[in-house]
């Protein structure tokens, strides 16, 4: 756990330093009152200089008060005539005590101001230490879901609270929690979408939806808030105090930054996955137009050749004829769809879409997509004006056992709208069919 800030020391730490401090005027005085016979009184005064300010310098205002007062006095007492009394009848004599007092206060404040810098210093080093070590874990994280349980790990660790990461996309849903066994009610769920929404802490101790047992905070990437980190205490107290807030918002950018590398990492593997199926397709229908197309060419030759030298086998030679046909046919459609016919971007309005290079720009500008929201205009833009069903959409992108949530469909339609289109209230891109699908305007 996170320990707080230095503060003040405890009641055994002041009563060491007031007695250090007598101890070292006591240890003054004997040496004054063996150095006073022998040189006189007029050096015994610098004698307690020392102890004055290693009592400032090392334990504060009030023991060097102390230190400058006994010093006085005992300077006083002993040393001044006449001896053995409080009485100061020499003017030099007052000057000595006021001075040693001046020294004392002057001392200490600055000692004061040299210890606080040096505790500023020990918390910043501590604090960066601690983002350090926070991002070197998060580091050996690969996945989203590896960040998500490190993340929320470490912080559990940190803060010695309960801890959990809730996405946004494409409904708030919990993706991991330290200790495991945590869920979300209705009210820490409404907190967790707030603070996706809006970017603000949500949840218990704050000024929003108290209700909440868990306090949220924004994990922003990009100026858009990815996921919120939930935080809470089994006794109800506050998770995390005024102090600890700047770590905390520090930490909660190294997961931003961690979550946005591992989604760059997915889609990159993803990519990395399409352009090897791009490569087996071609090699495939390459294969097919060496193996069948010479094949094809040489039984339509056979065919003409014997309606014209065979009129009793005119029939069957149509008939192969025609097979030869559609056979050919077929094989040129399957050769329309290998990647070369992917090479031409295709241009609609302002929007470029380049299929072959998995490139989208808008009015000359490059466009960044998902890969799920570019696999969906992909699919729009390979049939141009052709209405796609939910399911064609869903099977394609999302595969066959996500055919009946259209929930997703629609939240890549509407993130696409949004980078795309001009006005996204008003598509003329991409056009609904209510009920049916979508399809790319032509």
């Amino acid at each position: 756990m996170i320990e707080p800030p230095p503060q003040n020391g405890s009641l055994a730490t002041t009563i060491e330093g007031y007695a250090g401090a007598l101890a070292m005027v006591a240890v003054c005085t004997l040496i004054g009152l063996w150095v006073a016979p022998r040189w006189g009184t007029a050096p015994v005064d610098m004698i307690y200089l020392p102890a004055v300010l290693a009592a400032a310098a090392l334990w504060g205002l009030g023991p060097a008060l102390l230190a400058g007062a006994a010093a006085a006095l005992s300077y006083n007492f002993f040393f001044t005539a006449p001896v053995h009394t409080f009485r100061m009848d020499r003017a030099t004599d007052v000057v000595t005590v006021v001075v040693l007092l001046i020294v004392a206060l002057v001392t200490s404040r600055l000692a004061a101001g040299i210890r606080h810098q040096a505790r500023l210093a020990a918390g910043h080093a501590a604090r960066n230490a601690t983002i350090a070590g926070f991002a070197r874990r998060l580091l050996s994280s690969s996945s989203g879901e590896d960040v998500a349980e490190t993340a929320c790990a470490e912080l559990n660790r940190l803060f010695d609270c309960n801890t959990m990461l809730v996405v946004g996309a494409p409904e708030p849903h919990l993706v991991a929690t330290v200790p495991a066994g945590n869920r979300l009610t209705p009210s820490d769920l409404a907190a967790a979408a707030m603070t996706i929404a809006t970017g603000q802490p949500t949840g218990r101790g704050t000024a929003r939806i108290q209700p909440a047992e868990w306090q949220f905070h924004a994990v922003r990437s990009a100026g858009s808030v990815d996921a919120a980190i939930g935080l809470a205490r089994d006794d109800g107290a506050l998770p995390v105090d005024d102090a600890q807030l700047p770590l905390l918002d520090s930490l909660l950018d190294q997961v931003a930054l961690a979550l946005a590398r591992a989604r760059l990492e997915d889609e990159a593997r993803e990519n990395a996955g399409l352009r090897e199926r791009d490569r087996v397709r071609s090699t495939l229908l390459a294969s097919i137009r060496q193996e069948l197309g010479p094949p094809i060419a040489a039984i339509g030759s056979a065919a003409r050749q014997l309606r014209r030298t065979v009129p009793a086998g005119k029939t069957l030679a149509a008939d192969i004829s025609a097979d030869a046909l559609k056979l050919e046919r077929y094989v040129s459609n399957l050769l329309e769809v290998a990647p070369e016919a992917d090479e031409r971007p295709i241009s609609v309005g302002e929007v470029t879409i380049d299929l072959f290079r998995r490139l989208v720009s808008r009015d000359g500008e490059s466009v960044h997509l998902t890969p799920k929201e570019f696999s969906v205009l992909a699919e729009l833009a390979r049939h141009p004006g052709r209405v796609l069903t939910h399911a064609h959409l869903l099977r394609t992108v999302w595969g066959p056992a996500q055919v009946g949530h259209i929930d997703y469909l629609r939240v890549a339609i509407r993130a696409l709208r949004q980078k795309l289109e001009v006005q996204p209230a008003e598509p003329t891109l991409i056009l609904n069919e209510p009920g049916v699908g979508y399809r790319l305007a032509t």
